[in-house]
């Protein structure tokens, strides 16, 4: 399989043989449904805690006498009704966690991007090079490279002028190759790989 290369100002700079094995796998949205509701279980903290009326201090004794007050009989202030009591079904630390295995998130992520090519939204990059680190620099190849919508640069290492220069335009991010994940792909429109970034992902495949 072959793709289009374009560079950085939107002319086509040859063609790059891809594995079809990576980047035309089979469509398995199921599989890419439980791995995106696993990736994002996985990010909860799970520190959420709220005291039941048993843990609230104080209310041992009876607020007021039980009749000739006119109000609603009560037996004692930590009971959920009152501000500051106890909550009905409080909140308690929990572990979200899900597991999936490494050959599940390995389809899901080929099925994943597979699909983004074939919906022509995965444009491939010569290189992702700025000559400084301006906000401009990013904003004019994605005009010129005709994307609308979020788009996500994926690069083959770390860049701390590439990051500096992308993180100000609101539909535009960077990443690197080993950090892109199934969410990645499936909650943005454009994906833009340059070649090194493809390497990388032929490479761990093997």
């Amino acid at each position: 399989m072959k793709l289009k290369v374009k560079n950085m100002a939107g002319k086509a700079a040859g063609t790059i043989e891809v594995s079809d094995a990576v980047f035309a796998a089979e469509y398995n949205e199921a599989l890419i449904h439980q791995v995106v509701v696993a990736q994002l279980a996985n990010k909860r903290q799970g520190t959420m805690s709220a005291l039941t009326r048993s843990e609230v201090r104080g209310g041992g004794a009876k607020p007021y006498r039980q009749k000739g007050t006119g109000r609603a009989r009560q037996g004692s202030i930590v009971s959920p009704q009152f501000t500051g009591g106890g909550v009905v079904f409080a909140k308690k630390p929990r572990d979200f966690s899900q597991k999936i295995n490494k050959n599940m998130k390995k389809a899901a992520f080929y099925s994943a991007l597979s699909e983004k090519i074939r919906q022509e939204q995965v444009v491939v990059l010569d290189k992702f090079a700025l000559a400084e680190a301006k906000t401009k620099l990013v904003a004019d190849a994605v005009d010129a490279l005709g994307l609308s919508g979020k788009t996500l640069f994926v690069v083959e290492e770390y860049d701390e002028a590439a990051v500096r220069a992308s993180r100000n335009i609101p539909t535009v991010s960077l990443e690197e190759v080993r950090l892109l994940s199934v969410y990645d792909i499936v909650a943005t429109r454009n994906i833009v790989l340059t070649k090194g970034a493809i390497k990388k992902i032929e490479e761990a495949a093997q």
